[in-house]
């Protein structure tokens, strides 16, 4: 079973007819029948009554278009998103925490179409479990996030080391352990991952369950801004916090680091000789 037999069985159905079909195809009648029959031989049972008025469908024809219709679907998918653009020469596959795509993801995409306008660019999202698998498999040649790889085939570049600060929209100060403060200012939980949870709960000390959880900043973000509380928040999406007055950074609350990663499949990006340019851009925009 062949693509050119499908797309000749879904054209006759179409069509209404082999000969009309051989016109639309540009092939012959008898190019049609041969792709028919080399069909019908593969699936065991006859796909068409045909007559001189034309062709219809039998039973087993029938059952047969709808998977038809799908493979061809699919493989049209398959080459859309596979095959470059018209004078692309070359496509650059990136993942990237959520978090990442303000600022950082942005400036990637903004630098690729104004430096290397020749290159293709995917931009895929995904938690860091999903972004080494897809490394793993081929799908992205370079994941952006708060994990670094130390085997031989992937290179690991640190593009930040970026500080996690409160912000509130209330100008309650801070008092250890957190829990009255919390209380009062509507505390809302921004989960920034493994080590965050960890020294979270060690500096911070809350003694009661948080009623909001949201674990992506920019989510966060928002929520803060449209029904205030307080929460976690890295750097630069705290400079955008303050830049309407909303919110504000709190003096005298735990702050928390964490280490910007991009890393990338190294036999790909050697290949790629404005890699470290758009790295330095990255490390602006992160920084």
């Amino acid at each position: 079973m062949t693509l050119e037999e499908l797309r000749t069985f879904l054209e006759v159905i179409d069509s209404g007819s082999l000969v009309a079909a051989s016109r639309r195809l540009h092939v012959t009648p008898s190019t049609v029948t041969a792709r028919l029959s080399a069909l019908e031989a593969d699936v065991g049972q006859r796909l068409l009554h045909r007559n001189k008025s034309g062709a219809e469908l039998t039973s087993a024809g029938f059952k047969l278009q709808r998977y038809a219709e799908l493979m061809t679907q699919l493989w049209r998918q398959a080459r859309h998103e596979i095959s470059l653009p018209e004078g692309a020469e070359g496509v650059c596959n990136v993942g990237l925490e959520l978090d990442l795509w303000r600022g950082v993801g942005e400036r990637l995409l903004e630098h690729l179409r104004a430096e290397c306008p020749r290159v293709a660019v995917a931009l895929w999202p995904g938690e860091q479990r999903q972004l080494q698998r897809w490394l793993g498999t081929g799908l992205i040649d370079v994941a952006l996030g708060y994990g670094a790889q130390r085997t031989g085939r992937f290179e690991s570049h640190l593009l930040v080391e970026e500080e996690i600060v409160l912000v509130s929209s209330c100008l309650d100060a801070w008092t250890p352990p957190g829990s009255d403060f919390a209380r009062r200012a509507g505390y809302v939980y921004v989960d920034h991952g493994e080590d965050f949870r960890r020294e979270h709960a060690v500096a911070v000390a809350l003694d009661e369950t948080v009623a909001v959880t949201l674990a992506a900043a920019d989510w966060a973000l928002e929520y803060l801004r449209r029904y205030g509380g307080s929460g976690y928040l890295p750097a630069r999406h705290a400079r955008l916090a303050a830049a309407d007055g909303r919110l504000h950074e709190v003096p005298g609350a735990p702050r928390f680091r964490r280490r910007l990663y991009a890393v990338a499949n190294a036999v790909v990006v050697a290949q790629w000789p404005w890699f470290e340019a758009l790295l330095a851009q990255l490390r602006r925009a992160a920084a």
